[in-house]
């Protein structure tokens, strides 16, 4: 039984960082795609990083370019989103997911993916 298990979300202020864990049971992140979406109040799931297997290639959405950071740590079969220079508008709630097939067109798609976190909630506000 596949398992996403996230942890690291809270309330900061703009400006802070923050690190989203997603520990993984039941699958072997290195072989697939991961990504991390999010989702604010009334609005639809939106795509923020993904890492394809083997950790070849990186993805991001324009707004989080140089402030967030997908990584992973293949021992611990946990990925991670490093999150820097918070602002407000990065308040949502934050998905980990895992995509078996990883097909490059798709990657930000999240009804392509097949395993989902329970969401950790992160609050930017002064």
């Amino acid at each position: 039984q596949v398992q996403l298990e996230e942890s690291g979300g809270g309330l900061v202020q703009p400006g802070d960082s923050l690190r989203l864990s997603c520990a993984a049971t039941g699958l072997t992140l290195r072989t697939n795609t991961i990504a991390w979406f999010r989702q604010a109040p009334g609005k639809e799931r939106e795509f923020v990083a993904a890492m394809r297997s083997y950790g070849l290639n990186t993805y991001y959405r324009d707004s989080v370019k140089g402030r967030f950071t997908i990584s992973r740590d293949n021992a611990k079969n946990t990925m991670y989103l490093q999150m820097d220079s918070l602002k407000p508008e990065d308040t949502a709630v934050y998905f980990c997911a895992v995509d078996r097939a990883g097909i490059l067109s798709t990657l930000r798609d999240p009804d392509t993916y097949d395993y989902w976190g329970q969401g950790t909630r992160v609050t930017v506000s002064s």
